[in-house]
Parts: structure tokens; sequence; C-alpha cells
């Protein structure tokens, strides 16, 4: 098989591996203009330093051993099967690289044989990139459940960030649709690498030239909607991940019914776009909000509130925090403030200090007042010019066309479109 065709089949095959960003987009080159974005298998993610880094990102395989039945690179399904040697595929990367293309790698792979062999593969591939080549860039690569543990070693030491994706929330779910694998067998891995992280830090602070192990830390990817796990299941695992294995990211994948099975989604079922931004939404709060999962749901509400975000959802429903008064607020309860962010917190905080607020000021910091107003006063003044209820504050916050969202549908969402079982349904009895 020609390289390109093999480039052609493993860049479409890596796209449904959403452990980094990447822009989705399919615009086409055109006649008398320069450059294309239609299956040219480039990713993006983002420096330390905020810099947005192209990838060159694709599989090293997909001939797999494994019959996911969610997975479009399952045995029995009839797609064509391609595989690189490590030599194309580190060849094939300088010359992407050379060419002002690419910066770096995302090297992931469908399981070859067995675990041990795939992972010697891509092991060998970023071995010559870095000790025959000198390459310097970044890379991404996947550690293999299954795999013996000096080989993840091995990788980990050239690989500027790993990931070992857990695919779905449940051992249930893994056992309805991935019966060869078994959640234990998926963290056995995240466990030895954040332990070899955790390990090699504190090398560093003893011995200036200790080798670095996976720097840019780990990740992992889960798959949502392919499975009856609920909102709550998935979040309390996340929390649980960041956790007990420190890890940098986890990346939800709305499920794209492209291959038919008995226990998933029909074909043609829209995937669960709006679910997926949600996720993140929380997950943002988790991280960097000091939210607790219990604080977001629970299990008697166990999936998220479509309507609005979910910070939006908790300010409403805990109204005994508000108004909060900008100019005395401690940190903490500006964090739970809609329309203020980490930022936009950290410049009340310092601003303050040398005068107090009003709300022009507070614009010109960043506050979304649009959000903000129905929550905050400035010197002891609201910004509205009546007392809203509940269920005012709630029709003003889905009139806000940035917020507010169709379930299910991924629209926005107009304000005449909401009735009033809408409302109740968002803001309980």
């Amino acid at each position: 098989m020609e390289l390109m065709d093999k480039l052609t089949i493993l860049t479409d095959a890596a796209k449904y591996d959403v452990a980094c960003t990447s822009s989705g987009a399919q615009r086409g080159g055109k006649a008398g203009g320069i450059g294309s974005a239609v299956a040219c298998g480039i990713c993006h993610s983002f420096a330390s330093d905020g810099r947005c880094i192209s990838l060159l990102k694709v599989l090293m395989s997909n001939d797999c051993v494994y019959d996911c039945a969610y997975c479009v690179n399952r045995r029995s399904n009839g797609t064509p099967r391609a595989s690189f040697t490590a030599r194309e595929l580190a060849d094939l990367t300088m010359q992407f690289y050379r060419r002002n293309y690419i910066e770096g790698l995302f090297l992931s792979s469908a399981v070859v044989k067995n675990p041990d062999f795939t992972s010697e593969q891509m092991l060998r591939t970023l071995t010559i990139l870095r000790e025959e080549y000198r390459f310097g860039g970044y890379i991404h690569v996947k550690a293999i459940p299954g795999a013996d543990p000096r080989l993840i070693e091995a990788a980990g030491l050239l690989a500027d960030r790993m990931s070992v994706n857990i695919e779905l929330p449940s051992q249930q779910s893994l056992r309805l649709l991935a019966p060869q694998k078994n959640r234990d067998g998926i963290l056995k891995p995240m466990h030895q690498i954040s332990q070899g992280i955790a390990e090699r830090k504190s090398d560093l602070v003893r011995y200036r030239r200790a080798p670095r192990f996976v720097p840019a830390g780990q990740s992992t990817q889960m798959i949502i909607g392919a499975t009856p796990d609920s909102d709550y299941q998935i979040l309390s695992l996340t929390a649980g991940l960041y956790k007990k294995y420190a890890l940098k990211r986890v990346f939800f994948s709305a499920y794209m019914p492209v291959v038919a099975g008995n226990n998933l989604p029909a074909l043609g079922t829209r995937p669960p776009l709006l679910r997926e931004h949600r996720l993140y939404q929380a997950d943002w709060l988790l991280r960097f909000y000091r939210f607790d999962v219990s604080e977001i749901i629970d299990p008697k509400h166990p999936n998220l509130n479509p309507l609005i975000d979910p910070k939006c959802n908790w300010a409403l429903h805990h109204p005994e925090h508000f108004p909060v008064e900008v100019n005395r607020a401690p940190y903490d309860l500006l964090l739970r403030v809609p329309g203020i962010g980490v930022r936009s917190a950290g410049r009340i905080m310092e601003a303050r200090r040398v005068h107090s607020l009003d709300f022009d000021t507070l614009k010109k910091i960043g506050v979304v007042l649009k959000r903000a107003q129905y929550f905050i006063t400035c010197r002891g003044r609201s910004a509205l010019k009546a007392h809203y209820s509940t269920e005012g504050i709630l029709r003003g916050l889905l009139s806000d066309r940035s917020l507010a969202m169709l379930p299910g549908q991924g629209e926005q969402l107009s304000l005449f479109a909401v009735g009033d079982e809408d409302l109740k349904r968002c803001i309980g009895p």
C-alpha cells in the first residue's frame, strides 16, 4: 500500500480520539487559494505559554484484535486496514515538520496482535524521532492497557504527555460493549504513569539532570451517550480520576453512531453534543472553581440541566448566597457568581484594594453583567430596576442567547420556546 493511502486511512481512523484539542473543520482547499482543512490529520494542542501548536494526529495501525462494539476500528467491522512501520511514521513526521505543517505528534493505535507488540512499535517510532532525528517537538502518545510496564516506562521517558483512555464510565458498560477490556486493566497503567510523574518530580528536586517522565502530565477520554450511564456517574468518576491520578484533563467524547450494534444507539441518532458541552462546563467547575460533585449534581437528579449551564443552575438553587457584594465578598464566593470567571474574580480582588468598584468598572474588568447582574450588588446597589423571582431570573438567563441551548440539538434557544413546564423542571418544585 502506498504511504499516502496509509496516511489517509490512519488519520481518518484517529479522528474519534478527542484527547487533544481540534478544530474539527471540514473546509476544503480552492483553486488559487492556500491550505485545506479536510481529513488532513492535523489537530491542535496548547503549549505552557498559551501558544496553539499543530500536531500530526494518526494511528500506528487500525488493524485491531479487539471487537469493541462502539469502535469503527473493531475487528468485525469491514473498514480498510493499514499499518505504519516505525520507520515510515518517524520519517513522515519529520517530513511534515520540515515543511512547517506541524510542531509535534499525537500517536495512538489499535491493538495489533497484542498490547506488547503494539507498544513496541510505538516505542520504536518515538526512539527514532528522539534519538536518531533529535526531534525536540511535542509528542503525545497513548499507553496501551495490558502492555508490559517496562514499555510504558520507556515511552514515558520519550513522550511529553501520555494518556490511557478509560473509554466507558463503568465496568458494567465495558462488559456490555467492550468485554475484552476491564476497568482494572485500564487503571493499572494510569496508576503507573501517575506514580512515575510523582517520583520523577521528587528526583528533579534533588538531581537537576534527572530524566523527565511525561512532563506534560497524563489525560484520558470517556465516550458519552453510548451507554445509559448518568452524568452523576461520569462526574463522580472524573473527580476521582483527578484526585487519585492527578490527571491534567478528562476529555468527553459524544458518541457518534457510525456502527450498528444491538446495544448501541441507532444509526442516525443525533450525537449528544449538548450533553458533552454541559459535562465540560461541569468539569471546569471541578478543576478551577472549587466545586464538589455533590454541589453540581446528586443521585436524586443524576443528569445535568440541559437548559442552563451548571454554575447558573447551582446559583438558582442556592438563593441564600445572593446577592453578593463584590466590594467585600471573599474570592471563593466571587467564583460562584455566574458571569464572574477565574480571571475576573482575581481582577476584582486586585482592583478593590485601590478603590471601590461600580458596574462600569466590573464590565471593563471582564465580568459578564448579563448574567452577574441578578446575583451581585455594587456599593449596596443592584443593577436591576426591580426585584426578580427565581423564575424571572431564569427567564432572563435564558434570554441570553450565548447561554441557552435547545436540549439534544446544540442549537440556541429562544426565550419564547421555553414553557412553564421547562422552567419548573429547571428550578424544581
